[in-house]
């Protein structure tokens, strides 16, 4: 497809990318809805799950997808991925309990995870890895645009129209984005001799399942110590090495392994679970530095966190064209890197005092690095594979993101939250309390940080306590509060850490020429690391389907072969 007509191109990808926002903003527009659906459908008590089982499919089938689609096309893919959210979104919103809702949620999550890994391996069937720069920010474009509208429509349809309009909405855009791909997407013919890994997919569901599962509930549903965590755990690392072993002797395995050898593939997915980390971890806990610590609203906070992504799409737009100017990348993602350290550093070091405009600065030199970041190191990973592990290249950065985002969020919020409890161990003990009658347990639940960003909760208790009590509550308070701003910025400060530990190894990175066709290889020829990996495990079928097209030279369509040379193609 690379060798298409631009303007097929550019009307398939405008397909792709109406597909993608159409996915990407029935994932963001739930958010700020949820809690009114959870009241209305009586499911408070699993609320959390919506977003989980959400998560949990939409990572297994970005996973699976990639190697599946890399011998089938993506075509198929992409058109199943699209009908099955339509139907997921359909089903939401005809919920009637809150059990059902879950349920059509991971059918949502399997179609999601489809469509948003698709969507990225499109770009390198279309274009060539010089030219996916560009590609790649556009797409991350669309993450922000989601990302800023979805939250601020999904509030106004729940306060002005029944919530169910929350999944329906954008359903003809879904359907639009159907015909055009449909219609427009090329074709390919199955790859011949190669087999499905069933087998190797399965076990690879049961590896990522538990460990989301443990990590997504450790420190909150469960202790990190408890049986029922370490059993998620342990059958995590046995589903590893089953696949492990499963992949080695598999002909057509869903993950091959080979591809670790390759220095660059692993690098760059190991920069992408680590600014995972760092991306989710802000999101996440940014609004609650601004609400619990400085006080701000809901509403206001998400005008906060508004930043990070309109400097991604901006940052994300001018590092596309950069690299598609230069074919240069390993000083734009080190670049990166940096300036999404030095944010979090930034972040680290805020206070109560901190002015809102000085928290916004930092949020806007967070995501200005993500989006420099982000698209280039999945561009890097395509790069260094041949095209036709293209697929499963690209769901392989996907997903170590998920996963560091994921595990990275769970393993702050425990750092938050042990820093939290050592800081509010100078409190005042429950015992002060009794001789004004409160129940020690009680000003236990004074001291819940959750309190900080409930105004309406605070509210409530203080309206209900007399007035000898008043001055102990607002006390606790404000020692509640110092101890959230003391957690808080040692996750920012963990978050800067994970970065730079991205950052070193970045600077191992080998860069190579990004290629103007597919008839570049990825690397020179005699590289002694793995890293050429065209000729590793290259079985006769497909030796001949590579010299197949050889022999051919297209005359069709007034379009000729294109070979890149070396006048073409930017040295390292």
């Amino acid at each position: 497809m690379e060798h298409s007509d631009l303007r097929r191109k550019i009307t398939v990808m405008v397909a792709v990318l109406g597909a993608l926002l159409f996915a990407s903003l029935n994932q963001t527009i739930v958010g700020t809805a949820l809690p009114r659906i959870a009241s209305e459908l009586d499911g408070m008590e699993y609320y959390s799950w919506v977003f989980t089982v959400y998560m949990l499919a939409s990572t297994v089938t970005g996973a699976l997808v990639g190697k599946l689609s890399d011998i089938f096309g993506r075509k198929p893919f992409i058109l199943a991925g699209i009908v099955i959210f339509i139907i997921g979104s359909f089903l939401c919103g005809l919920s009637r309990t809150f059990v059902q809702l879950i349920l059509f949620r991971i059918v949502q999550g399997l179609g999601a995870g489809v469509v948003i890994s698709t969507s990225f391996m499109a770009v390198g069937d279309l274009f060539a890895p010089r030219e996916r720069g560009r590609w790649q920010g556009i797409m991350g474009s669309v993450f922000g645009v989601s990302s800023v509208l979805g939250p601020a429509l999904g509030g106004y349809i729940v306060d002005n129209a029944d919530w169910h309009w929350v999944f329906w909405v954008f359903l003809p855009l879904g359907l639009v984005a159907l015909l055009l791909i449909w219609i427009l997407y090329p074709s390919v013919p199955r790859t011949e001799g190669e087999k499905v890994d069933y087998f190797g997919s399965l076990l690879l569901a049961a590896c990522i399942v538990p460990l989301l599962l443990a990590f997504s509930w450790g420190g909150t549903r469960y202790d990190w110590d408890s049986p029922q965590l370490l059993g998620w755990l342990a059958v995590s690392a046995l589903a590893l090495v089953l696949f492990i072993a499963a992949e080695r002797k598999a002909s057509g395995p869903v993950l091959p392994l080979h591809l670790f050898k390759n220095s660059i593939f692993t690098l760059s997915n190991l920069g992408s679970f680590m600014v995972g980390i760092a991306m989710f971890g802000t999101i996440m806990y940014m609004p609650m530095f601004v609400q619990g610590v400085q006080g701000i609203s809901a509403t206001l906070s998400g005008y906060v966190v508004m930043p990070i992504t309109l400097s991604m799409v901006i940052s994300g737009a001018v590092g596309g064209q950069f690299i598609t100017r230069t074919g240069k990348y390993k000083g734009i993602v080190l670049g990166g890197l940096v300036v999404i350290a030095l944010g979090l550093f930034l972040a680290s070091t805020m206070t109560a005092k901190t002015p809102i405009w000085l928290a916004i600065l930092y949020m806007v030199i967070v995501g200005a690095g993500l989006g420099v970041a982000n698209p280039t190191l999945t561009l890097i990973v395509q790069n260094a594979v041949p095209d036709r592990q293209l697929g499963v290249a690209t769901a392989s950065s996907q997903l170590f993101r998920q996963l560091g985002g994921t595990l990275g969020v769970s393993l702050l919020g425990t750092v938050m939250s042990h820093r939290v409890a050592v800081r509010m161990a100078d409190t005042p003990p429950a015992e002060a309390a009794d001789g004004d009658g409160l129940d020690p347990g009680l000003l236990q639940q004074w001291q819940n940080t959750q309190l900080l960003v409930d105004p309406d909760k605070l509210e409530q208790i203080r309206s209900q306590l007399p007035e000898t009590l008043l001055g102990l509550f607002d006390e606790t308070l404000g020692a509640l509060r110092g101890a959230l701003e003391y957690g808080l910025s040692g996750t920012f400060l963990c978050s800067a850490c994970a970065v730079l530990a991205a950052l070193v190894l970045m600077f191992w990175l080998k860069e190579i020429p990004l290629r103007t066709g597919r008839a570049a290889k990825p690397l020179p020829a005699g590289e002694a690391d793995g890293t050429e990996i065209e000729s590793i495990e290259r079985s006769p079928v497909r030796e001949q389907q590579a010299e197949a097209p050889a022999e051919r030279k297209p005359q069709s369509a007034g379009m000729k072969e294109v070979r890149p040379s070396m006048q073409d193609t930017p040295r390292a």
